[in-house]
């Protein structure tokens, strides 16, 4: 096995922790108020562009979308029920997948066994491009399934031969995982926030010369969204190739990527489980809203409430990614403690976020729903829903940090159960008790998300309470070890 040298130091993000075992925050207690801020603006750091991220790649459905509202009532209903499609069974399935790299790469980067970050990588890279043609096939009868399901056909139609042209983007979108957690579990997160940067940038071009230029309508806005991604693969890929800051931790391809991808898989597919179990939750609402009496009101209510979801949620998502990054770069360091004051120092700054999202939704309350519709009544329904979703918005901030320390953990299968219980358990069954036995509406079905958030959140902050953080570091060492050594024995 080559020979990695130990004194590489993230190029982009200044660490001014080494990882020699001199200064840090476990040798010298964790509540120095020197140690705080150094883990704050570490943590900082690396959040911001990682917000910046998932903002600028969420962007490119949004904005494809909006293209297409340009070209009628029907492109725009198809787009959307597209898009919403394409989430539910591919897109959210391939981020699950490739989070479990947080946990791998993480640890692997926090104990220097750099070059185990590009093994991991090309891993996963074979797992969801596995993955990814059971999942095109989905979307290739896509319009069938909508039918199935009771959908509108001409609606269903639309939305299949969307998805029919964006079937190359899953291929991009699981190479992109993969990429994105291999330079952000090195703290190396600056590339990944340009290249997202620039394939937004010509996202928008591309989207208005596909659909309007050469007339291809909703077909040219889902064929931009394959090039973006394309796009963005091909920046990241160059950039990890001949970047010297990933000398270390990209040593080419190699064979050992073959060996123990079983155990890979496990990880990937809890991790997938865990991530997809809160996404479809959230998806069946608006599912539910259908069955409402004044199912248009309710659903274009529910469609803009889960909308501005997203939106702020792209924000947690980037708390969540910088926590899991810290804590499994601490504990695959041995350095228990470490872990432990990046996580109170992420949560303390996830309930500062929380209360100011939440302060901001309830502000603009009144003039939201005019941003979506002229209708009075969907503005004034859109304005009592509004402090719901301040709620909501703060819990599902605050869960998103914990899930982001457990990912960092490695406890995957532990959350799959949180999750389950939480939103198909409590959630789903309290939403439907409100909207259709309690008869409170669409209001009501937000109302079981929210029953479901508080149980998430009650179930991570009690098992964060009751970590034994010595012992989880112990764990991430030998986990470390034992990959590198059942590699070593099968080469």
């Amino acid at each position: 096995m080559a020979e990695v040298s130990s004194s590489v130091k993230t190029p982009l993000i200044p660490d001014h922790r080494e990882f020699d075992g001199e200064t840090i925050p476990s040798q010298r207690g964790i509540w120095r108020g020197g140690d705080v801020i150094e883990e704050a603006k570490l943590q900082l750091w690396l959040a911001g562009p990682l917000i910046a991220v998932s903002l600028l790649q969420y962007s490119l459905q949004v904005t494809s979308v909006m293209f297409v509202g340009h070209l009628g009532e029907l492109a725009l209903s198809s787009a959307s029920m597209a898009s919403s499609f394409a989430s539910v069974t591919g897109f959210s399935v391939l981020l699950g997948m490739g989070s479990a790299l947080e946990t791998l790469c993480g640890q692997a980067y926090g104990a220097k066994q750099y070059h185990m970050l590009g093994v991991h990588m090309q891993r996963a890279m074979l797992t969801l491009l596995a993955v990814s043609i059971p999942l095109a096939v989905i979307w290739f009868y896509t319009s069938t399934i909508l039918m199935a399901l009771g959908q509108d056909h001409e609606i269903s139609a639309e939305a299949g031969t969307f998805n029919r042209w964006m079937i190359p983007s899953l291929f991009a979108y699981s190479l992109l995982q993969c990429l994105n957690r291999f330079l952000q579990t090195q703290n190396n997160v600056f590339p990944m926030m340009i290249g997202s940067g620039v394939t937004a940038l010509l996202h928008i071009v591309v989207c208005w010369a596909l659909c309007f230029k050469f007339g291809l309508g909703n077909k040219g806005a889902a064929l931009a969204i394959c090039i973006s991604n394309w796009v963005n693969v091909v920046l990241l890929a160059c950039y990890v190739q001949f970047s010297s800051a990933c000398k270390n931790t990209w040593t080419g391809f190699s064979e050992e990527a073959l060996n123990d991808i079983v155990s890979f898989v496990k990880l990937a597919i809890s991790s997938a489980i865990m991530i997809c179990f809160e996404y479809w939750s959230f998806e069946m609402v608006v599912l539910l809203s259908g069955l409402l009496p004044n199912p248009k009101l309710e659903t274009s209510v529910l469609s803009i409430s889960l909308n501005t979801c997203w939106m702020v949620y792209m924000i947690s998502v980037g708390l969540g990614s910088a926590i899991s990054t810290r804590v499994s770069n601490e504990l695959g360091a041995g350095r228990p403690q470490g872990a432990q004051l990046a996580l109170r120092v992420m949560t303390a700054m996830a309930l500062l976020e929380g209360a100011g999202i939440a302060t901001a939704t309830v502000l603009v309350r009144f003039v939201w729903g005019k941003l979506y519709s002229n209708e009075n009544e969907v503005i004034v329904y859109v304005a009592r829903m509004m402090p719901l979703l301040a709620l909501s918005d703060f819990l599902d901030g605050f869960q998103c940090v914990l899930s982001g320390a457990a990912r960092g953990c490695g406890w995957q299968n532990l959350c799959v159960v949180i999750n389950l219980g939480a939103y198909y358990v409590v959630g789903i069954p309290a939403a439907v008790l409100f909207a259709f036995f309690l008869h409170i509406g669409g209001m009501g079905l937000w109302m079981g998300i929210i029953c479901g958030l508080l149980v998430q959140v009650t179930a991570l902050v009690a098992v964060n309470l009751c970590t034994d953080w010595h012992e989880e570091a112990t764990k991430a060492a030998n986990s470390v070890q034992s990959t590198v050594l059942a590699i070593d024995k099968a080469t």
